[in-house]
């Protein structure tokens, strides 16, 4: 398969999107992974008002995620009221990093 050119200035450049994970390209999901990138569990309250979502919007997102294995959700009670955490799998982990790369290396800073 013959790989897509772009022009830059008078340059020429190969691009390769192979590795651009469709999963990743909504703004939430891509705000959740790079959230959860950075810290091990974060809570639904927290993720929300970090984000700026509605709680459907979140919810949606975090389920279609959880679904790929790049997510891991826990439920449990602090104190008599339920929590919903979620953290970063090794596989969603390594497929964000990988899809970030290929962004980088699109624009060429990678």
């Amino acid at each position: 398969m013959d790989v897509p050119k772009i022009q830059i200035g008078t340059t020429v450049k190969d691009i390769d999107i192979s590795n651009i994970n469709k999963d990743f390209e909504s703004r939430v999901r891509l705000g959740i992974m790079s959230v959860l990138m950075v810290n091990e569990w974060v809570n639904f309250n927290d993720m929300k008002q970090m984000l700026e979502l509605s709680d459907g919007n979140l919810a949606s997102h975090t389920i279609a995620l959880e679904g790929k294995n790049y997510i891991e959700v826990r439920k449990a009670f602090v104190g008599r009221k339920p929590e919903t955490s979620y953290r970063a799998t090794v596989e969603g982990k390594q497929s964000f990093q990988k899809h970030i790369e290929a962004l980088a290396a699109l624009i060429g800073k990678g």
